[in-house]
């Protein structure tokens, strides 16, 4: 189920909780809805919507540093592949069909992680390898002791890039636990009971609680696409891989 359909049926169970609570104040007897009756209410609200305010806190924060981590691999990965070309070009010609292959390499993420024909990006180390490169590094005969230098910075680098790609691929799986977003909606739509059950039967208060609920289901939908930083609606800017494709194999 994508990121919207979630939200959506947040907020469908948070305005719904409103519409609840609006629904059975016109049936409760009003000794039930005394000042007593309210004051415990609003003190039970008040801690179920703590709770709930410092889970998404912690949620958001959580998700926005997933986030950061895969932006800033990206960084370190494009650079480092810009990196191992200019090692290559400094060993010699015989590296060119190598250059060309990690070229043909980062293309392919890019048009992997970026196209607008998917709707789920991949990370999978198929996508962004260079097993092949590596061995093509390993099978060089280096003819002087400048050659041995650049080839064992060469192979250096390249595992570099390896680990980075493992490291994105494995957090890249990383998402918002279903039964942690049942949990959290679940507070979100008591609270909402609680308003809808002392506030009045009007328009501006269904107004003010229907963008209430939307404001929390678009923090869910916030929480979402920032663990899935190459397909939501925040997609981390696919520049530094596009700069790195501009300077390889030149």
């Amino acid at each position: 189920m994508n990121s919207v359909a979630v939200s959506l049926i947040v907020f469908a169970c948070l305005f719904g909780g409103a519409l609840l609570g609006i629904s059975l104040r016109t049936i409760l007897p009003a000794d039930q809805l005394n000042d007593e009756s309210k004051r415990t209410m609003n003190m039970g609200l008040g801690l179920i919507g703590t709770m709930s305010a410092l889970v998404m806190g912690l949620l958001v924060a959580a998700a926005a540093d997933a986030y950061s981590t895969q932006k800033k691999q990206l960084t370190q990965i494009s650079g480092k592949f810009v990196l191992l070309d200019r090692l290559l070009a400094r060993y010699g010609p015989e590296t060119s069909a190598s250059r060309q292959v990690m070229r043909g390499q980062v293309e392919g993420m890019l048009d992997r992680l970026w196209s607008r024909e998917s709707s789920k990006p991949s990370l999978r180390p198929s996508v962004i390898g260079t097993e092949d490169v590596y061995e093509d590094i390993q099978q060089l005969s280096p003819q002087d002791e400048a050659q041995r230098s650049i080839k064992a910075q060469a192979l250096g680098v390249a595992l570099d890039i390896a680990n980075t790609r493992w490291l994105m691929f494995t957090q890249g799986s990383f998402q918002i636990q279903k039964t942690l977003l049942v949990v959290v909606t679940f507070w979100f739509g008591v609270v909402f009971t609680g308003f809808g059950l002392q506030g009045p039967r009007n328009l501006t208060v269904m107004v003010v609680l229907f963008f209430c609920a939307l404001s929390v289901a678009g923090a869910i939908l916030l929480i979402q696409d920032l663990y899935n930083p190459f397909g939501g609606l925040i997609q981390i800017p696919s520049d530094p891989l596009r700069s790195a494709v501009e300077q390889l194999g030149k």
